[in-house]
């Protein structure tokens, strides 16, 4: 094997796509790690299946570059492609045949791999006490577990996970989060798309955010959460005099009913008719409070909404849903 840029797996330079006249995959650049796991968001229409697509070789690029373990998919694409496993959407599976009668189908389609290595990836996804039985009798967590041990077959250093949550029950994605994290910690590069940004939150330890086809962000969770403007829900009555006062401030922004719309469960639960919700300098609230105190407004409650993930995609997309 090649030795990888940077020490990287997936290596993706300046990557464009264009269909006629139109651009639709703008300039994209990221890099994914032996060892991480890369969270992909972007909001309908931003590109993000485009891009997958061309990372697995099933569409090319107009332009730029994308290496996998050194190896180039331009020119090199049967090399680059041995060390990728990848499940899109959801995995097809013989619901006729055992989890095992599964694997060995897949086996016998790639050089190397014989029923010692078909053991060792039922035991890597936990379905040893399964695999003997037909797989129309598995929960959907478990057909998840089994399309990932299919993609695990040739000893891929990249592993790419389309949605590997979707349609599963919260216990079902705490298992998902666990093993994908046991992957990972194997040395794995683990690469998921997924529209639950929670979720994300938890799992990855670098996320790409694209949108309109463009790169947004790139970065670790924490850098990204800590560049996000964090939130001050205020409780004071009057409100409307709470409202002038804070008007005064031109480093405090005011959020519309809109923007405050999309709080998660847990802030949204403090609002009441006297809340307002502002953007606000850390170091800002204690002055304004004790100005609130003394021009006679009662302040009921004073709540810090700590950022996330999903607040920082949200002004980063100018609120586009995701895809």
């Amino acid at each position: 094997m090649q030795q990888p840029p940077g020490g990287s797996v997936l290596h993706v330079r300046d990557l464009n796509k264009r269909i006629g006249r139109k651009t639709i995959i703008h300039s994209i650049s990221f890099d994914v790690r032996a060892g991480e796991i890369f969270g992909f968001l972007g909001p309908n229409g931003a590109g993000k299946t485009t891009t997958i697509r061309m990372l697995v070789g099933l569409i090319k690029p107009t332009s730029g570059s994308v290496e996998i373990c050194g190896f180039d998919m331009r020119r090199q694409p049967e090399e680059a492609l041995k060390y990728v496993g990848s499940i899109v959407e959801n995995p097809e599976m013989y619901p006729f045949l055992t989890g095992w009668e599964n694997l060995m189908h897949f086996a016998r389609m790639q050089d190397g791999v014989g029923e010692d290595r078909i053991r060792e990836v039922t035991e890597l996804v936990h379905l040893g006490g399964r695999i003997h039985e037909k797989v129309r009798t598995y929960s959907l967590g478990m057909r998840q577990r089994l399309g990932i041990a299919q993609a695990l077959l040739a000893r891929p250093k990249l592993l790419i996970l389309d949605e590997p949550t979707n349609g599963l029950d919260p216990k079902g994605i705490k298992e998902m989060r666990a093993f994908i994290r046991e992957l990972a910690a194997g040395g794995l590069a683990v690469f998921v798309s997924s529209h639950l940004l929670s979720e994300i939150q938890l799992l990855c330890d670098r996320v790409a955010i694209i949108g309109g086809g463009r790169e947004l962000a790139v970065g670790s969770v924490e850098e990204l959460i800590g560049t996000g403007r964090g939130l001050i829900i205020w409780d004071a009555e009057p409100r409307s005099r709470a409202l002038e006062l804070l008007g005064e401030y031109a480093d405090i922004a005011v959020l519309d009913d809109a923007a405050a719309a999309g709080l998660d469960d847990t802030a949204a639960a403090l609002l009441n008719e006297r809340s307002i919700v502002t953007e606000t300098p850390e170091e800002r609230v204690t002055g304004v409070l004790e100005r609130m105190v003394r021009e006679g407004i009662a302040v009921r409650g004073v709540h810090r909404v700590a950022p996330t993930l999903e607040r920082f995609f949200l002004q980063t997309t100018e609120g586009e849903g995701i895809e």
